[in-house]
């Protein structure tokens, strides 16, 4: 899971039979649907563990985006679709996808408005390429532009940076202009706004971005300081398809100078002042790839249930020693191995799904969920024609604060964008796993804000459906003690079932999901 300071069964025995008996029937929850004939039992603790002790062992050096441990990850998976005779999804032929990245090294120079200069590092920080030469700035508030609210009314940005701050703009009584209410909209929150934002400027012409948020500005200098402690290893991103304008990232210091009255005003205005950009940029480009499988659905081919896991993890830290990510997503990652080879024997034995079943490992995700950013925007099949994505990122151990119930995971998303798929899901649950599932992270007040912090969420942007399995954060989480020993395999193969079961109702049921809460 992408870290951004940002995270069983207590009678095994009973609950494994109660498993099998229900997977056994054919009481199915659509009567359309294939029968089931207990295809979930080819998902075994024995093959979960062979696979995650090869997967999430020393020889495949964390998984580093880019890195040769991550090629092997991709080989791997690549083999193992091969032996199971799952083809890849690509009409070239090939299991992967390539993802274009770049990382930026440690930058170097300064920005002078006015009198000031101000060096890098020392109140403003940019990880992007910047053309060295001035620009006018314009003011533009919290940087919104919406049918209700426009920070852009009354001002041209076109050929100029643009200083924007966080936040939402409020009435004289404390009410929030967007929502009406004294409850802030999304608009207040960086990790769901930041790009918005972006885009906006970009598109109304701007040629860059000064963005003052003292909170982001920290994260920001921590990413810069270990940028030039780690020999100018930076921020990884997507190679932008067209043009990609650079941000700024600056800290109350510098925004005031530029406009003395940032804390209080969001009056759009031109500051009649220029920014002098002398800044050395060092990027390289960075070779990654998802993992696209798939099995063709038998009736509604062109309709696409996808299930996905992000291959990567952290790497190898300076001292030689190897994040194997077991759990992070190690356990995501074998779970749909064994959820794919359940799919291949049934399609084998005639009762393959309705619609197709696509298998996704995606990259990147640890550097920002880089690798399902891509996909959602160069998808291999169409976003409007993917039916839903059930995400698996950790499913392999226990939340310390669930110790002593363990038969549980928790479930994030299913009730965002379809009322549909989350009664689907309890209704599966119910009749062929009696899993408890917690909804504790789904709550949008929730501060660790997980619903925004795993591949699934670059499916829920274009309202495709999802859902969120997760067991939650534990000690080891980012740690070199992140081991396959520590998995609790009895765990993962009960909760890999229930994504096998689920994604087999969403598959074969007569009509695609009702989309009832589509977000604009």
């Amino acid at each position: 899971m992408k870290k951004i300071f940002y995270a069983g069964l207590a009678l095994t025995f009973a609950c494994n039979s109660a498993q099998q008996n229900n997977s056994s029937t054919n009481n199915n929850t659509s009567e359309e649907v294939s029968d089931r004939v207990g295809y979930e039992k080819t998902i075994t603790e024995q093959e979960l563990k062979d696979h995650l002790y090869i997967y999430a062992s020393d020889e495949f050096e964390g998984r580093n985006t880019g890195d040769e441990g991550q090629k092997k990850a991709v080989e791997y998976l690549k083999k193992e679709y091969e032996a199971l005779g799952i083809p890849p999804a690509q009409s070239n032929g090939s299991y992967f996808q390539k993802v274009p990245l770049e990382v930026s090294g440690a930058p170097s120079g300064s920005i002078t408005v006015g009198n000031n200069t101000f060096n890098l590092g020392e109140g403003v920080i940019t990880f992007s390429l910047v053309t060295n030469q001035s620009y006018d700035i314009v003011y533009a508030g919290y940087g919104i532009d919406t049918e209700k609210y426009s920070d852009y009314k009354n001002i041209d940005v076109k050929g100029k940076y643009v200083l924007i701050k966080i936040g939402e703009p409020q009435t004289d009584y404390g009410n929030y202009i967007l929502t009406g209410t004294k409850q802030p909209s999304v608009w207040s929150n960086w990790r769901e706004t930041l790009a918005s934002r972006i885009e906006i400027a970009t598109e109304k012409g701007a040629e860059g971005i000064i963005y003052y948020d003292d909170a982001f500005y920290d994260r920001a200098i921590r990413r810069y300081q270990h940028s030039l402690e780690s020999a100018g290893n930076g921020q990884m991103s997507l190679k932008a398809d067209g043009k990609k304008i650079p941000t700024l990232f600056v800290n109350s210091s510098v925004a005031k100078s530029l406009l003395s009255t940032i804390e209080t005003d969001f009056k759009a205005q031109n500051l009649n002042e220029a920014i002098k950009l002398d800044i050395e940029n060092a990027t390289k480009d960075i070779e990654s790839e998802n993992v696209v499988a798939i099995i063709k659905g038998k009736t509604k081919p062109e309709e696409y249930v996808v299930i996905s896991a992000h291959l990567d993890h952290v790497g190898v830290d300076g001292d030689g020693n190897v994040f194997n990510g077991a759990d992070d997503d190690g356990s995501g990652t074998v779970a749909i191995l064994e959820i794919a080879e359940a799919f291949k024997k049934a399609a084998d034995e005639g009762n393959g799904p309705d619609r197709s079943i696509v298998f996704l490992h995606v990259t990147g995700e640890e550097k920002g969920l880089l690798g399902s950013e891509y996909y959602s925007e160069h998808p291999v099949f169409p976003m409007a024609n993917t039916v839903a994505d059930l995400n698996i990122d950790m499913i392999g151990r226990i939340d310390p604060k669930r110790e002593g119930n363990r038969n549980y995971i928790y479930l994030i998303g299913s009730d965002k964008l379809s009322t549909e798929l989350h009664e689907l899901s309890e209704e599966v649950n119910k009749k062929y796993a009696n899993i408890e599932l917690d909804y504790t992270y789904n709550d949008e007040n929730d501060p660790n804000r997980f619903y925004y912090r795993s591949d699934h969420y670059n499916f829920a942007k274009h309202n495709v459906p999802i859902i969120f399995y997760f067991n939650g954060t534990h000690a080891d989480y980012h740690k070199i003690s992140d081991t396959p020993d520590k998995i609790n395999y009895d765990l993962l193969t009960n909760r890999a079932r229930l994504v096998f079961q689920t994604a087999w109702e969403i598959a074969n049921r007569p009509n695609r999901l009702v989309v009832d809460k589509a977000t604009k």
